[in-house]
């Protein structure tokens, strides 16, 4: 620790290099405008792709948030609650859902949002989510009703409508103008960024690689509810808002500390304790689905994980608490989570977890040598830039060896152990982390919500089993069926050892206590927030 602090301290030399004392003259009309009425930010990534429908990567959706909107949205609770729509009904048989927007929608070439733009937005988008596709798959009919309408027809019942058009999910259901949207395919990126929410994007704000600018939308029309979550009002407080490029912690945090940015999003976990104790600064805490879960991601078409025994001896072998000590968290930041659709979430279930209880490496040893294994060397990929998947997998292959298989553990950079991981061979598991946000749900979960589909993030896995029953789940009239249909699942996915997790952790966000009105959200929102 002390040498990742000196490390800290260094980069702040690094600082007066590295930013700029004004936006420069050739990129905004407003460089000299006051700090105060700017909120500087260091997010997880550079943003790099704009168009929010054609890619699930989270600094997309979190772009997305700012400078488009959504129909619906989740408040913090979880409830489902309309955000550009006013109002709407549904038919007596549940066949046909009729909505009509708010007033005061417009892009940011000052065109109304209609319907025809909703419309053409949801049949774009869904044909990149798998949420959207579902919804499309029963939908007989979507169009435009009127200048402001537009109306959902079914073939059957189905139980997730508004969940699915307020859906978190990346990619996220984004309204861009009927202009955009219907003339270009959704495996085609956008040319034009053209939303309606509460930040407005312009290329000439942005510098690939340093930094971009997003102006507040003075046109934009907020609900009048308060602000929760991503539901209620969307109220920029702030002029602009400045978001810098800095792949490096260190100097991101060093940033911080020394009031050059405001916030930001990961504060790495070994700087926690000193941030905590800076007056300065604040600690932002996530619990339930703003969480991380961690997962190992395991290759069922490759031996010796292709033999369901063998993979069911890590559900013995894991140990959640010792990964979660391994990435230096305490009971506040990290936790043992046995509940596949997480811990917290309204699909936290038991079903199958017994033989997660009491982990060990003789308990795994004794399971190992009752199964046919061969001695197969286990090839663990580790992500050498990324800590939470590091860290386990690192783990992992240590608790392997000791427990009697043969481990080869091979370090590589995030970038290349996904363009390995879509080989049926030459791999065996790894570690990942996802937003509970979008592991919360069986259709979301990006660990087996490909399964029968020959994905290479659900490791090739097919069980027949689940197949009907995430049809089941879409389908279930309420919350309690829902939760049925999801323990059964669970169930499957455990019997068969097709994923395990490894820990319930949060990633806190720090900011500067001149900063108000932050809401808790894993998502970086910048609405709702004040700058002393």
């Amino acid at each position: 620790m002390k040498t990742i602090r000196r490390g800290v301290l260094a980069s702040v030399a690094m600082l007066a290099a590295w930013m700029p004392p004004t936006w420069p003259a050739g990129g905004s009309s407003r460089a000299g405008e006051a700090r105060a009425e700017t909120i500087t930010a260091v997010l997880e990534a550079e943003i790099v792709t704009l168009d929010p429908h054609y890619i699930g990567a989270y600094i997309t959706r979190t772009f997305g948030y700012m400078v488009f909107d959504t129909l619906f949205a989740p408040d913090s609770e979880g409830n489902t609650k309309p955000q550009m729509v006013q109002s709407w009904t549904v038919s007596d048989d549940q066949l046909t859902w009729d909505f009509t927007l708010r007033d005061g929608l417009a892009f940011h070439d000052g065109a109304p949002v209609t319907g025809e733009d909703a419309v053409a937005s949801l049949k774009r988008w869904s044909t990149r989510s798998a949420l959207g596709g579902r919804l499309m798959k029963v939908a007989a009919s979507l169009e435009a009703t009127g200048a402001k309408s537009f109306r959902l027809q079914l073939k059957e019942p189905y139980g997730l409508v508004l969940d699915t058009l307020g859906t978190t999910s990346s990619p996220t259901p984004f309204i861009m103008p009927a202009r955009i949207a219907a003339t270009t395919p959704g495996s085609t990126q956008v040319s034009e960024i053209m939303g309606s929410g509460p930040f407005v994007y312009s290329r000439a704000d942005h510098r690939p690689g340093d930094r971009m600018l997003l102006r507040r939308n003075a046109a934009y029309v907020p609900r009048p509810e308060p602000a929760d979550f991503l539901a209620g009002g969307h109220v920029v407080k702030a002029d602009a808002l400045d978001i810098r490029v800095v792949p490096d912690g260190a100097t991101a945090a060093a940033a911080l500390q020394q009031g050059e940015i405001d916030y930001m999003q990961y504060a790495p976990f070994d700087l926690l304790p000193a941030m905590e104790k800076d007056r300065r600064l604040k600690v932002l805490n996530f619990a339930g689905a703003h969480m991380f879960t961690g997962h190992y991601r395991i290759n069922t078409a490759s031996p010796p994980f292709n033999d369901p025994a063998i993979r069911r001896v890590l559900l013995r072998l894991v140990n959640q608490e010792e990964v979660v000590a391994g990435l230096g968290l305490d009971s506040r930041y990290g936790q043992s989570c046995a509940a596949f659709f997480i811990c917290g979430s309204p699909y936290e279930s038991a079903a199958g977890t017994a033989p997660l209880k009491d982990p060990s490496i003789e308990a795994a040893a004794a399971a190992l040598k009752a199964t046919n294994y061969d001695g197969t060397p286990v090839v663990v990929m580790a992500a050498s830039d990324l800590e939470a998947p590091r860290v386990a997998s690192t783990i992992l292959a240590d608790r392997l060896a000791r427990a009697g298989f043969k481990v080869d553990l091979q370090m590589t950079d995030w970038a290349t152990l996904l363009a390995r991981r879509t080989n049926r061979q030459g791999w065996s598991v790894y570690g990942v982390h996802a937003l509970g946000l979008d592991l919360a749900s069986p259709l979301t979960n990006s660990v087996i919500n490909f399964n029968c589909t020959s994905a290479a993030t659900a490791g090739f896995m097919c069980d027949e089993r689940m197949v009907p029953l995430f049809d089941a789940f879409a389908r279930a009239p309420t919350r309690e069926a829902q939760r049925e249909v999801a323990g059964q699942i669970q169930s499957i996915v455990y019997e068969q050892g097709l994923g395990i997790p490894f820990g319930q952790f949060a990633q806190p966000a720090a900011y500067r206590a001149v900063l108000s009105g932050v809401i808790p959200s894993a998502i970086p929102l910048f609405w709702n927030i004040e700058k002393k």
